[in-house]
């Protein structure tokens, strides 16, 4: 007949079993950085690159939204409307239609957007500058960086 085992379940007497270990949580490691300076260079590029892409994003919207517009008919109705009202009995008022033909919308979004182009690059290479001055007083803009695992 075996030994009875002790009420603690160890079939060893007096040595305890370590418990098994619970399960380990992910550990996230973190960095504290500072951005210190920012290279005016590298922002007029990034900058640029993203101004080119709104400018594009811009003229598209224009175009379709002009489509639309002209496809349920609002130029037309309104246009009447102002042509009706500019009448002077002898001319024929006002031709919003004309006025407001495709390609001269979109030579005006087109103008607005190369003016934007120009204004945002300009900006952003400004704000780098004046934020290298600021951060060389200050000490820049601490982040705290994680990583999941």
């Amino acid at each position: 007949m075996p030994p009875a085992a002790p009420a603690g379940g160890n079939t060893t007497t007096g040595v305890r079993q370590p418990r098994p270990a619970a399960r380990p949580e992910p550990r996230t490691r973190k960095a504290r950085l500072r951005v210190s300076r920012a290279d005016p260079w590298s922002v007029m590029k990034v900058s640029f690159l993203l101004s080119i892409a709104l400018g594009i994003c811009t003229i598209v919207a224009v175009a379709v939204l002009w489509m639309v517009l002209d496809a349920i008919g609002v130029f037309s109705t309104v246009g009447n409307t102002i042509s009706e009202a500019t009448d002077s009995g002898t001319g024929g008022g006002f031709d919003l239609v004309s006025f407001l033909s495709l390609p001269r919308v979109l030579g005006f979004t087109t103008v607005i957007a190369v003016i934007d182009v120009v204004l945002a690059t300009a900006l952003a290479t400004l704000a780098s500058f004046l934020y290298n001055l600021s951060s060389g007083m200050v000490g820049g803009i601490e982040l705290t960086l994680a990583e999941d695992e």
